[in-house]
């Protein structure tokens, strides 16, 4: 079995693809910013916690250049899995996003370089914000795939909160293939590099999340649903960006990346489902969970439908999909499962 380094292992993303490593037998260490986070996941896991089959290591705040130095010196990696990254838009500094991100990242990849001979491939947790073109976005003349790249710079990160989120993705995953490719100038940095780069990502939360107020930001929508702000207020728009994926096949994805398939070596892979709507959300909320109808949208509430196909841009995600070879979930059944695991923790 292989040896991991995952990092963020508390994140949305980052848990689903530790509980698939240790599924299938594989010998993980994680970091976390805190030992009250590394609690919870070692409680979750006891018996691969107890026999070091799992590790949980502190690492408290990652825009530090030298952040992971000591957790790349574990004995015998072979494959990194870069998750951490914060996504949300609860700032007041631009610089809050954009330093985790870029910093981590390149601070991640020279400590590799310098400390981690045995390590052969590192895949990065992108995101589709490193794809799409803002000045586009509302273009059906525009088809965005994985050759595709955001030409934001650092000049337009005050511009929205929404920029620079996709700035801090975009910069971060430059700088990676940057520093990849300025090592094999200099004789090679001993890994290749694998950028996964999903949507919308919707799922199941796991079972240690704190509390409703700790969801991830993209299921927030979800939970505003089952706490009836979408009956109150209308079905909210689901913003430009209409496609989504859902997080266990994200972390599926990262696994056959990283683990699975060598022949995504140097690969960007725009990881997608397809189109959705805030509005398909509620329709299918409403069809199974109906013991919760006088909070939920009725049929009648106005709001959140798809864009007109001439209103929005076009996406093919086809190598990925050939290269992978992901059933990718249906949003009913996203929706459905994530549901149920909101309502374990309190919705």
């Amino acid at each position: 079995m292989t040896k991991v380094l995952l990092t963020g292992g508390s994140g949305f993303i980052a848990a689903h693809i530790l509980e698939q490593l240790l599924a299938k037998g594989h010998s993980v260490v994680t970091t976390v910013r805190s030992e009250e986070k590394a609690s919870k996941i070692r409680e979750a896991y006891p018996s691969q916690a107890a026999s070091g089959e799992l590790v949980v290591a502190i690492v408290p705040d990652i825009a530090q250049p030298d952040a992971f130095d000591e957790v790349v010196k574990t004995p015998g990696l072979e494959v990194v899995l870069h998750t951490a990254s914060p996504f949300h838009f609860k700032f007041t500094d631009p610089k809050e996003l954009i330093d985790p991100a870029v910093i981590g990242t390149t601070g991640i990849l020279r400590a590799l370089a310098r400390s981690a001979p045995t390590v052969r491939r590192v895949v990065v947790t992108s995101s589709f914000a490193a794809i799409i073109d803002e000045a586009h976005q509302t273009d059906p003349s525009t088809t965005f795939t994985e050759a595709s790249w955001n030409p934001v710079t650092l000049d337009d990160v005050h511009r929205s909160p929404s920029t620079a989120y996709r700035a801090s993705k975009t910069l971060a995953e430059r700088a990676a293939w940057a520093f990849v490719k300025d090592g094999e100038k200099d004789g090679g940095v001993g890994f290749d590099l694998v950028t996964v780069n999903p949507p919308m990502v919707f799922g199941p939360v796991v079972h240690y999340l704190e509390s409703l107020d700790a969801v991830n930001t993209s299921n927030e929508r979800l939970v505003d649903c089952l706490r009836g702000k979408w009956r109150e207020g209308g079905v909210p728009s689901g913003g430009p960006v209409a496609i989504w994926v859902d997080v266990r096949d994200v972390a599926e994805a990262h696994v056959k990346a990283g683990l699975e398939i060598p022949e995504v070596e140097g690969k960007r892979l725009f990881a997608t489902a397809g189109l959705f709507s805030n509005a398909e959300m509620a329709r299918v909320v409403r069809k199974h969970f109906p013991e919760d109808a006088e909070r939920l949208p009725t049929e009648e509430t106005k709001g959140g439908e798809l864009a007109p196909e001439g209103q929005r841009f076009k996406f093919d995600n086809s190598e990925t999909n050939k290269l992978l070879g992901i059933k990718w979930r249906s949003l009913e059944e996203s929706v459905v499962d994530t549901v149920r695991s909101l309502k374990k923790v309190g919705a």
